[in-house]
């Protein structure tokens, strides 16, 4: 499917992209909602915390809800996603990746934008536990990155998992990253690096040999990171050989679901890389939209709803 058009234009302020990045990420509140959790225990002995937000009536349509980097079921994008969603008769399910959830998990490995099998395991869970019928899912950020893999990694997909919203979607890793380290993004990248090294400190007297003092003060910049702990805690030769086989863009041709990916053009998070417009004109299921603005997993829109809120639902609804 061609690049659709948009129809975002938000009021002047926050056609800036660092306006909308900031503003949504650490000022909007949501009022007026309430969350149950849930414990998931994965097969090899770990956890994940499920936060669960309902329709005021019965309802046999549930959202999976996936959060960016060092977010969590609570960050203002998701529990306004599930209550946009509540009030129009879906229930919700936000995912708090491993070690997300204000406990640290219990493994030496944690999260990353390519963990499939842990989405795997939140779906498994809803369909052999729960009455739904239709399922969706939508991430953000590196939980889009997330469940494009998922889609288009080849395994059959459930027969009720009916669409797929991406927002803000980091489809090529290391072109992100790239991104991440320019300098107009430098606050952003310290702010990762502080919550993520905070969380190897809390982990360490689990795993001290695994994460001495030596190795976590040479973390100086989000590469180091992905170099040090994530590919080594999850299988990857180094952080480039994460990037490359964890990007979600090469498996975009054989997503087979209807997906819409939202990425703004003045997301700083992004590298020109993570606008797939082959992929999208190629595959007939894939539908690419591309604001002018937007930021990060901004879209400020009025009545406190995000744009993406309303054009998730909207997507959801028609399909």
């Amino acid at each position: 499917m061609p690049e659709i058009s948009s129809e975002y234009n938000p009021p002047l302020l926050f056609r800036n992209g660092h306006v909308s990045t900031v503003y949504y990420g650490l000022f909007r509140k949501i009022t007026d909602f309430e969350q149950e959790r849930e414990r998931l225990e994965l097969p090899d002995g770990d956890f994940m915390d499920l936060d669960w937000s309902y329709a005021g009536r019965r309802t046999q349509k549930v959202v999976i809800l996936l959060h960016g980097l060092e977010g969590h079921g609570q960050r203002p994008y998701i529990t306004g996603s599930a209550k946009h969603f509540n009030l129009a008769g879906y229930d919700c399910c936000a995912v708090n990746f491993r070690g997300c959830s204000g406990v640290p998990n219990r493994l030496y490995r944690s999260y990353h934008s390519g963990a499939t099998e842990d989405l795997e395991a939140v779906i498994n869970h809803i369909l052999n536990t729960k009455d739904y019928r239709e399922l969706y899912i939508k991430g953000f950020s590196l939980g889009g990155n997330m469940v494009l893999k998922y889609a288009g990694e080849g395994r059959e997909v459930p027969k009720e998992l009916k669409g797929i919203v991406a927002i803000s979607a980091p489809v090529d890793l290391h072109s992100s990253l790239r991104a991440l380290m320019s300098w107009e993004n430098i606050p952003y990248a310290k702010r990762f690096r502080k919550h993520l090294v905070a969380k190897l400190k809390a982990k360490q007297p689990m795993y001290p040999d695994r994460l001495p003092d030596s190795e976590i003060s040479q973390i100086k910049t989000l590469k180091d990171f992905d170099d040090i702990y994530t590919s080594q805690a999850h299988g990857f030769a180094d952080a480039l050989d994460y990037y490359a086989r964890c990007s979600s863009r090469q498996f975009l041709d054989h997503i087979r679901v209807k997906t819409l990916l939202v990425n703004a053009r003045n997301d700083t998070f992004l590298g020109p890389e993570c606008y797939p417009y082959r992929e999208a004109e190629a595959n007939g299921l894939l539908y690419l939209e591309v604001p002018d603005y937007g930021g990060h997993v901004g879209f400020y829109d009025a009545q406190n709803i995000a744009y993406t809120e309303k054009r998730a639902l909207k997507f959801f609804d028609e399909i």
